[in-house]
């Protein structure tokens, strides 16, 4: 890996650390902060879970047209980094808004939380596909990418856990001020902003990507962006599977606070299971291309997943025994590192395969499935976690909790008289609804998606060809389309050749 590449890779990691930090303060903290702090009715919640719900869903949606609006543009930055700019900006104000201390009534407070949570989630997007799409513009290369996509996720992860080790501690830390709990939420969440803007400044200015096909980029309509996505059919398995598993693990992880304070009944836990997590996911990143040595993609995969089904049946029967509960998730965060890194490359190879069986390269169109998935996950999560809370009866005691802000002894009191039924409800919708999406999601992988490292090998291959054959204008380039291992679709390839070569014909 030569200088320049070494500069890309850590550089476009940190840019990742305080953006993961601030989008993990909103997707898995805005709820706690809502019940326990804000103190919301259960009306209230049932408002806004079922509002965060729509509006993650139809942001998702919207996601492949944010990418296609990114894949059109041209300036002297490229096509990503004015976007990353422009992301970061809107959605660290946004979200400033979103832990404001107005004084409004709950309606005033849900009104304007409805309409900076809807554009926090589609600037956030753009921010996101735009990041993502940058790694397949820096390398081609199978290993570099792994090595470049490892160091990125443990940045995210670094801000990620970050910011669940210290969100519950940010009363004590603040404590100096004298300020209430919204107040000093409030000032917490600024310092987070501003790391993130930091944090990405190192990506905008210090990654340098390929723009070599940028002035020669077709224009994509919203034909093209249906058709990059539909019929990219290694994109729709990835997609679907990674959706599936996003679902289930967000709405694990969005119950932690709740877990931790109404069935173990003890707060501070919380903070010492998440650190020993982080060591969980930062390890296995760390060991990541050790494994990749001795181990296939799919073998991983597969093996990953055994992992996280074992893990969640550990973590359902541990009966909140803690040295059970750290059991089960070492080896959860420990396989959930390798699925995430292993589905973001996934996706990369599906920018390849897309421009190999479409004739067109459409990276953040591609990658608009990154958000769209995480989006996807993080709002029917919410949705799950706001009907449970309001069904078991915690969202009443969680009013209660807040309402006695300066008298942690009886807050205390009041979460530990949780009734053992509403313990039950919630483990039943934090651990065995996850697992079967996750199980599901699996199966469809196991049987659909075939680009393995043979296969990728030859796609690159094939499309130099066509490259070879676009500068000299000759139809020819498909030789390597009728290899057994495309199967029905080397006539597809060998099509979208025929094409790219007409069209050089043309041109010269």
């Amino acid at each position: 890996m030569d200088k320049q590449m070494k500069r890309n890779k850590y550089f476009f990691g940190l840019g990742t650390v305080g953006r993961d930090a601030l989008y993990s303060l909103v997707s898995m903290y805005l709820l706690n902060h809502l019940t326990d702090v804000v103190g919301l009715s259960d009306g209230g919640l049932f408002a806004v879970g079922i509002m965060l719900t729509l509006f993650g869903i139809f942001d998702a949606v919207i996601d492949p047209f944010v990418g296609t609006i990114v894949d059109n543009t041209k300036t002297r930055w490229g096509k990503f980094k004015p976007w990353m700019v422009i992301g970061m900006i809107g959605t660290g104000v946004l979200t400033l808004l979103m832990f404001h201390n107005f004084q409004m009534s709950e309606v005033g407070h849900i009104v304007l939380l409805a309409v900076t949570y809807l554009l926090f989630s589609m600037l956030f997007s753009a921010n996101d596909i735009s990041y993502w799409s940058l790694m397949p513009a820096i390398s081609k290369d199978q290993k570099t990418r792994e090595g470049i996509g490892a160091f990125a996720r443990i940045c995210a992860n670094v801000g990620m856990f970050a910011m669940v080790i210290v969100y519950t501690m940010v009363p004590d830390l603040f404590s100096f001020m004298g300020m209430n709990a919204r107040d000093t939420y409030f000032v917490f969440c600024a310092i987070v902003v501003v790391l993130m803007w930091a944090f990405q400044l190192f990506t905008i200015l210090g990654v340098k990507e390929d723009r070599s096909s940028l002035a020669k980029a077709e224009h994509t309509s919203i034909r093209g962006m249906f058709k990059a996505l539909i019929k990219n059919d290694q994109l729709m398995v990835t997609a679907i599977s990674m959706a599936l598993f996003m679902i289930g693990y967000c709405t694990t992880t969005a119950f932690g606070v709740y877990y931790f304070d109404y069935a173990v009944k003890d707060g501070n836990l919380y903070m010492v299971f998440a650190a020993v997590l982080a060591v969980a996911q930062l390890t296995a990143l760390t060991l990541f291309p050790l494994f990749r040595k001795k181990f296939t993609r799919r073998q991983l995969y597969f093996g990953s997943m055994i992992a996280v089904v074992i893990s969640y049946i550990i973590f359902f029967l541990s009966f909140e025994w803690l040295p059970l509960i750290v059991l089960a998730g070492l080896g959860l965060f420990f396989a959930q590192a390798f699925i995430q890194l292993l589905m973001l490359l996934f996706l990369a190879d599906a920018v390849e395969y897309g421009e190999w069986k479409l004739g067109k390269r459409n990276e953040s169109v591609s990658f608009a499935i990154q958000p769209f998935i995480n989006q996807f996950g993080s709002a029917i999560s919410k949705g799950v976690v706001s009907i449970t809370l309001i069904i078991s009866g915690i969202n009443a005691i969680a009013n209660s909790v807040a309402a006695a802000d300066g008298n942690p002894t009886l807050q205390q009191q009041l979460r530990e008289a949780t009734p053992g039924s509403a313990v039950w409800i919630m483990k039943i919708s934090m651990m065995i609804l996850p697992l079967i999406c996750i199980l599901v999601g699996f199966i469809i992988y196991s049987r659909k998606f075939k680009i393995d490292e043979k296969m990728y090998e030859k796609i690159l291959a094939d499309l130099e060809e066509r490259a070879k054959a676009e500068e000299r204008g000759e139809k020819n380039g498909s030789a390597v389309c009728d290899s057994p291992e495309f199967g029905e679709i080397g006539a597809e390839c060998a099509a979208a050749v025929g094409d790219v070569g007409k069209s050089a014909e043309e041109t010269v």
